[in-house]
């Protein structure tokens, strides 16, 4: 671990914490009724976005290409488009960045067994860093899990596990965790998001981001915000400016609690964008959103179909769930208003083995919460007692 890590702090609250695990996030707003992530704190002086692991083992993640879409731009009236494609990370998505961290983590907590809830690439980046690592893997998912997944997650030698509703494997995922497994992935509700030191690995995108031209806008698809919060923190920390964030959503979650609604209700849709399906919503995703005066777009299947044969035709084969965030895009810059400004889509997973699109089936179960989880505090975890900042460095130096 980095020597520049001093501790924690709560995305909503800000309260301090030593480093540790915060199974149920901010031990302060659980206790309130609340759900809400933390993000790591660093000593100032290194330019850049900092990560936990700088060392971490690697399989050659991250500076993925940036490839320029001029007929587009001038389709949508842009004065650049750009698309970041993750798809050319090791495992062929996004979540390669903060796998590295995440099993970085897990060997440095003495963990044997990483455990995560996967609707396919999460599930094959654990698998793949995991196997690296030479942990043990066991990967909870729905039947309806694509053949294509199956053979790739196994070949890494993981375990599945096949539940036959989505909400049954946050329950598993809980059993293992009590059982001294790490977790990968989130499992609480209300929904937490991952662990912190995992989504740091993200913040790495926006520094690639910024050694170029600074982008106006940037567009992403969101399930669960992880992305979509380490994006931002990695702009903030960065100190250049946060440009827009844009979470592009297959039905209205995020946006309905940007117009009041509780983030803590269960938001119950149906698509074949399987990657951010889905019923909950994260506190970290909405503040990402608000820091950046930024925008959620829903995106119907039909509008993400549309997007991704439009990319197709660029040579370009998204995932639908990754191309809704030029489907989003394209209805914000309806009626020219996006004129001239320089937009970035974050293309997160290849079309080649879409587990929504190409394979129907592969439509998660609706994960509706259960009864009275709104305002229960999270329980799962140890919650260390609060300390000052000048503490936290003392223990974390």
């Amino acid at each position: 671990m980095t020597s520049r890590l001093t501790g924690m702090a709560c995305l909503r609250c800000a309260e301090p914490w030593p480093v540790a695990e915060y199974e149920a996030g901010c031990p302060r707003c659980a206790a309130e009724g609340h759900a809400s992530n933390l993000r790591l704190t660093y000593l100032p002086g290194e330019r850049g976005a900092s990560l936990p692991y700088p060392e971490a083992l690697s399989l050659g993640e991250g500076g993925t290409p940036l490839v320029e879409l001029p007929e587009l731009a001038s389709e949508l009236k842009l004065g650049k488009l750009s698309a970041k494609l993750e798809w050319c990370n090791p495992t062929g998505s996004h979540k390669d960045r903060m796998s590295a961290q995440l099993i970085a983590r897990a060997l440095d907590r003495g963990a044997e067994r990483v455990v995560a809830a996967s609707s396919g690439n999460g599930g094959l980046s654990v698998a793949a860093y995991a196997a690296r690592a030479g942990l043990s893997a066991e990967i909870a998912t729905t039947e309806a899990l694509p053949r294509v997944y199956r053979r790739a997650i196994t070949a890494y030698g993981a375990t599945l596990v096949s539940f036959a509703d989505s909400m049954v494997r946050w329950k598993h995922l809980a059993k293992r965790v009590g059982e001294g497994a790490f977790a990968a992935t989130n499992y609480m509700v209300p929904a937490i998001g991952t662990n912190p030191f995992g989504i740091e690995g993200y913040k790495k995108i926006a520094a690639e981001l910024a050694a170029g031209t600074m982008p106006d806008l940037v567009v992403m698809p969101c399930s669960r915000g992880d992305l979509l919060s380490g994006i931002r923190l990695g702009f903030e920390e960065i100190g250049a400016g946060v440009p827009m964030l844009v979470a592009a959503e297959p039905f209205a979650r995020l946006e309905r609690v940007l117009a009041g609604a509780d983030y803590r209700e269960p938001f119950a849709g149906d698509t074949a964008q399987a990657s951010i399906a889905g019923s909950t919503v994260t506190w970290q995703a909405v503040e990402a959103l608000r820091a950046s005066t930024g925008r959620a777009v829903p995106v119907d299947d039909g509008a993400a179909r549309a997007a991704q044969s439009r990319l197709a035709a660029c040579g370009l084969h998204a995932e639908l769930s990754a191309a809704s965030a030029l489907a989003a895009l394209a209805i914000l810059a309806a009626g020219g208003g996006l004129a001239g400004r320089h937009a970035v889509i974050v293309l997160t997973g290849s079309g080649s083995r879409d587990p929504g699109d190409s394979d129907m089936a592969a439509r998660p179960q609706d994960e509706a919460a259960p009864d009275g989880a709104l305002a229960q505090p999270a329980t799962t975890g140890v919650s260390p007692q609060r300390t000052d900042p000048s503490v936290q460095q003392r223990e974390n130096g």
